[in-house]
């Protein structure tokens, strides 16, 4: 059951380590911000749980809940891919050429931006989440109670971090990126678009804080604006473990420290 346990967390920040190793990985940027664009997340899927898809609770009946959380995942990973490609346009873009300190401390401004956003529009305490999942749906392995709960978590995150890897591995979209991550201005030598393929890493990465957001308030069922810096520090740390910089080493990164947790 710990095992279980550690695997899900290890999952959950995976997910969000993802995002820090990408962006470091094209632009050399530590995205301080990042924790925090996962924790707005959070709150994205709330209102889609409960003003597009009316449901405050778990959801019984096994159809219903399917499509739920096809839209829930669907809606908050495309709302926080497009926030992710907004900051990077409006906040790293013009100090592209800047000393690195500049895109470094803009980044924690940007996170304290969004910390204060959620803070007025949800207040300073902790709001609930709905669990559409019901936590009391179980199986028994060896004795042991294991969640569906848990288990949905892992295989969504295990699922969306195969995607990432193929996609970075067999499309032209992630040709460009691993080829950028290597040499910027050969790359733009070659035909690569230097700003559309930065804006893809953080629009991708954004997206799967989005997926985080949405699978810690399936599991956890609260959030508070002040959970991004707890996670994302986590996450960090697990993106450094692994070496910042691989996509393989994040995931892996991620589950040590979930380890270690449980």
């Amino acid at each position: 059951e710990q095992f279980l346990n550690a695997m899900t967390l290890g999952a959950i920040y995976a997910l969000i380590a993802l995002g820090y190793t990408m962006v470091y990985g094209i632009i050399e940027l530590i995205n301080f911000a990042h924790g925090d664009v996962f924790m707005v997340a959070t709150f994205v899927s709330i209102a889609v749980s409960t003003t597009l898809l009316g449901q405050t609770g778990a959801v019984l009946d096994i159809p219903t809940l399917i499509i739920s959380l096809i839209v829930l995942f669907t809606v908050t990973i495309v709302v926080m891919a497009l926030v992710g490609a907004l900051i990077e346009r409006l906040a790293y873009r013009p100090l592209r050429n800047a000393p690195k300190l500049a895109p470094l401390i803009t980044a924690i401004g940007v996170s304290f931006i969004l910390q204060n956003i959620i803070q007025f529009f949800f207040g300073p305490t902790i709001v609930t989440v709905p669990q559409l999942v019901p936590v009391e749906w179980s199986i028994q392995v060896s004795g042991s109670r294991v969640p569906l709960l848990n288990l949905f978590v892992i295989a969504a995150s295990v699922a969306l971090m195969f995607a990432l890897q193929l996609f970075i591995s067999r499309t032209r979209t992630g040709r460009a990126m691993r080829t950028t991550s290597m040499d910027r201005d050969a790359s733009s030598l070659m035909g690569v678009d230097i700003n559309r393929t930065i804006m893809i890493t953080f629009l991708i990465g954004s997206g799967l804080a989005g997926a985080a957001g949405v699978v810690h308030g399936l599991y956890y069922g609260n959030t508070s604006f002040s959970l991004g810096f707890q996670s994302g520090l986590k996450a960090f740390t697990a993106a450094v473990l692994g070496g910042i910089g691989s996509i393989p080493g994040a995931v892996l990164g991620g589950l040590v420290i979930g380890l270690v947790r449980a």
